[in-house]
């Protein structure tokens, strides 16, 4: 099944026309809605400040302020999606409360895209980028630098349900690419990653694909980041947090790993 909408969150900065064009070149090979959400800072994110020793005259201008930012932040949002000559597109601007709202969206997307910043922790969209992958569990893709749909895909494969639940949800994706590759680390996890089945499962639904299989030689991701590089990937498909999310924030992980990096785009699934 291909995908029929796919949704990028817009902040009204400076980095929405790039992420916005990073979205429409995913929507287009598939004739799919381009959902432009903006989500503004949220009003209602500052109540837990507002104890009763928050001065009236500070709170007021405070909450000016917000809601001044968050009307300029949608005029240069909407600014940038007129910009996008395409004819299926949508714009969205979300009011208080802004998270249930992208969330929403997003439940009814089939991909997200986010750009790099967000994806390494910085912006106003950071935390979104966070609780749409980890808690949503939502499809999403960081845009990198020469994304683009038909060209090659890494799909880094353990055997595991968050690699498996990449993999199935980027079908589409792989079913329009000219080469995939699964990439193994079979001796980084104690899981049996069984390539053979994977290539035999994609074979099915219409994808041929190659395997390399990654030698011994330290921690599994920046193997798979350097090996999805060596392959020209365009876009990179990892399983998202596979141990606990607490866990991967504080200590890193795979999905740190494939985050801080500075190329392909990455295709992530929890």
């Amino acid at each position: 099944m291909d995908w029929a909408r796919i949704m990028v969150p817009l902040s009204g900065g400076e980095g929405d026309a790039r992420v916005a064009a990073a979205a429409l070149a995913i929507a287009a090979p598939f004739g799919a809605e381009l959902a432009c959400v903006h989500a503004p800072a949220d009003v209602a994110d500052l109540i837990p400040w507002m104890g009763d020793g928050f001065m009236g005259g500070v709170q007021a201008t405070a909450v000016e302020s917000i809601r001044l930012a968050a009307k300029e932040g949608e005029a240069a949002a909407r600014s940038v999606f007129e910009t996008c000559a395409y004819a299926r597109k949508t714009f969205t601007s979300l009011k208080s409360p802004v998270w249930s709202g992208l969330a929403m969206e997003g439940r009814l997307s089939d991909v997200l895209v986010f750009d790099d910043a967000a994806a390494r922790g910085k912006g106003s969209l950071a935390e979104a980028f966070q609780q749409i992958v980890a808690n949503e569990q939502r499809p999403t893709l960081v845009a990198r630098p020469g994304l683009k749909v038909g060209g090659a895909i890494a799909v880094a494969w353990d055997g595991g349900k968050e690699a498996s639940r990449a993999m199935r949800t980027s079908l589409p994706l792989l079913q329009k690419a000219a080469r995939v590759v699964v990439l193994c680390a079979p001796t980084s996890s104690s899981r049996k990653c069984d390539p053979p089945r994977l290539q035999a499962f994609l074979s099915a639904r219409g994808v041929a694909s190659e395997v390399e299989v990654l030698p011994a030689n330290g921690e599994a991701a920046p193997a798979l980041i350097a090996a999805a590089k060596a392959a020209a990937a365009d876009i990179l498909v990892a399983g998202a947090f596979g141990h606990p999310r607490l866990r991967e924030f504080i200590f890193g992980g795979a999905t740190r790993t494939f985050l801080n990096a500075d190329s392909p785009s990455l295709f992530l699934s929890h």
